[in-house]
Parts: structure tokens; C-alpha cells; sequence
């Protein structure tokens, strides 16, 4: 048994077996989509990161449902996404009362967003949305909440 399969060093063959029955035929993630960063001040941070990293800004876009505004930096075949509350009700601008800036959140590119969070479901995951829905620059995203995912909340994003 390699390292990288075992789950747990003491665990069984059929125990690995039926793990990767109920996980499925394949993993669920096809590629890291971005790495999302919270912040007070977008202008400033778009600066920071172009002016320190020389990354550039990709796409912008405000999200009157979520009260954000992100901006989009590319990484290879990634982001990171820098994003800051437009409403001080939004889930961001909680985030930085309680938290101050920084790593938000996980998202994760997925084939199918609505059978990736049905698997999370499957396995007694907890979930933010009970369904898909739209999401910046065309995608489809759900929400898996952090309580059940090791502290980081992660975001499914279907292209």
C-alpha cells in the first residue's frame, strides 16, 4: 500500500476499497479555480499584487446577490480573487468585522457542480447552498461549509 493511498496507516484493504466505492469512480476536483482573499480596500490590494507580484487584474465584476465586488488575478491556469463587500450586510463584510482581511475561502473546479455537491451531501457534509447557482463570469458555484470541511470553506465552480 503506498502512502499516498492509505487514508489511515492501520487501515484495511477493504476498508480503502469501500471508501473508494462510496467516494465514487474519480475524484471530484479537476483543478484548484482560485484562492479567494478578503479585503477592505480592493483598489489598494489590486495595486499590492500588481505592483509587488506584477499580477494583473483579469476580470472584474460586482455581484449585486452576494454584495461583493472580486477582481480576478491570473495565476497559470488559476486565480486569486481578491474580494471586498459592497453591503454591509453581505457575507464578506461580516467576515472582515469578525475575522480583518484575508484568506476567505477554497474554490475548487469541479465537472458537474450540482453532482459534486449532492457527493458532499451523500457523505453527511454540510453545505451553504442546497442547490447550484450562478456564479461570476459564467460559472456555476455551491457553497460546502467550513464546519464540515476542516475549517476552510470551500467553493465547488463549475466552468
Amino acid at each position: 500500500m503506498s502512502p499516498l493511498t492509505a487514508r489511515n496507516p492501520n487501515e484495511s484493504e477493504e476498508a480503502r476499497t469501500s471508501a473508494a466505492a462510496a467516494a465514487g469512480a474519480g475524484a471530484l476536483f479537476t483543478e484548484i479555480d482560485h484562492v479567494a482573499v478578503a479585503v477592505r480596500d480592493l483598489g489598494a490590494a489590486i495595486d499590492y499584487y500588481r505592483d509587488t507580484f506584477g499580477a494583473l487584474v483579469e476580470h472584474r465584476e460586482e455581484l449585486d446577490g452576494d454584495g461583493v465586488e472580486e477582481a480576478l488575478l491570473a495565476v497559470a491556469e488559476s486565480y486569486i480573487q481578491l474580494v471586498t463587500p459592497t453591503r454591509d450586510d453581505s457575507v464578506v463584510a461580516r467576515f472582515l468585522e469578525r475575522r480583518g482581511e484575508g484568506l476567505h475561502h477554497v474554490a475548487y473546479r469541479v465537472d458537474d457542480c450540482a453532482a459534486a455537491l449532492q457527493a458532499v451531501k451523500d457523505q453527511g457534509g454540510r453545505v451553504l447552498d442546497e442547490v447550484p447557482r450562478a456564479g461570476s463570469r459564467g460559472t456555476t458555484v455551491a457553497f460546502v461549509h467550513p464546519a464540515g470541511a476542516f475549517g476552510t470553506l470551500i467553493e465547488l465552480v463549475q466552468e
